[in-house]
């Protein structure tokens, strides 16, 4: 079994595609100034009537557009079977984590480790309460973490009908029009299904601020859609030459159909 290349590609393949899916949703409850972080001003938009608006991002988007595009890769030599099961794996074990973490918050501390480690030497920087800190970090609320999960399995398995309904179209030919193409339109439903569920519906939040926020997220997604284009190409030449190009032709032609 471990010396057939296309076992071993799609074990890596899923093992990268589940870790970036995981750590994505335990940075994402940092927000960062994306404009800050490459020492621009911050922007000022307006969307829905909400002003102000600029890249302030959840560290999660650094890791989402590798997983869509891990996605249309899987897609690409596995199909639609593959990319389902790897989703609804990520999705279980997402649920796992934050389930083994809630009872890891729920346990009693120690109170050196709770009100003393958090001290530097010379004790003039205090964190006060690390068991709090350690609460607030990973105890994202409940809405938030339903939003992220149905927004993540929902753009998943959309972003797979796309990517191959365009190949149907096109053939073999323009891998970047059904890899990009498909992740664009699946992460207008990400960008925004995330939003409405863990704060226009979890937290009482006004719409047009949803939408807004959900606009700039869209664009920064698409931007990196985008430039990441390439790296698709990358890949593909990597995973044929790894497997040889009767063995990447069998799995390509399996997959699509």
């Amino acid at each position: 079994m471990f010396k057939d290349r296309s076992f071993i590609l799609f074990l890596i393949l899923g093992g990268f595609f589940i870790a970036n899916a995981l750590v994505a949703e335990f940075i994402g409850v940092k927000i960062f100034s994306l404009e800050e972080s490459l020492g621009f001003e911050p922007f000022s938009f307006s969307f829905f009537g909400v002003d102000g608006l600029g890249f302030n991002l959840t560290t999660g988007v650094l890791l989402w557009p590798v997983v869509f595009i891990m996605t249309d890769v899987i897609n690409e030599y596995y199909g639609q079977r593959g990319v389902k099961l790897l989703s609804y794996l990520a999705v279980g074990l997402i649920v796992y984590a934050f389930v083994i973490i809630f009872l890891a918050i729920r346990l009693s501390p120690n109170e050196w480790w709770a009100f003393e480690s958090g001290l530097n030497a010379d004790k003039s920087l205090s964190l006060g309460n690390m068991d709090l800190a350690f609460s607030k970090i990973f105890g994202q609320g409940l809405w938030i973490i339903v939003g992220s999960l149905v927004a993540f399995l929902v753009g998943q398995l959309l972003d797979v009908v796309i990517y191959h309904r365009i190949r149907n179209w096109t053939g073999e030919k323009k891998v970047w029009l059904r890899a990009t193409g498909s992740t664009l339109v699946s992460q207008i439903v990400d960008s925004y299904v995330v939003l409405i569920i863990a704060f226009y519906i979890g937290a009482d939040w006004e719409l047009g601020r949803v939408l807004a926020i959900g606009t700039v997220n869209y664009i920064y997604k698409f931007l990196i859609a985008i430039g990441l284009t390439p790296i698709i190409y990358l890949a593909h030449s990597l995973i044929d030459s790894f497997l040889g190009n009767n063995l990447a032709a069998q799995l390509k032609e399996q997959a699509a159909t």
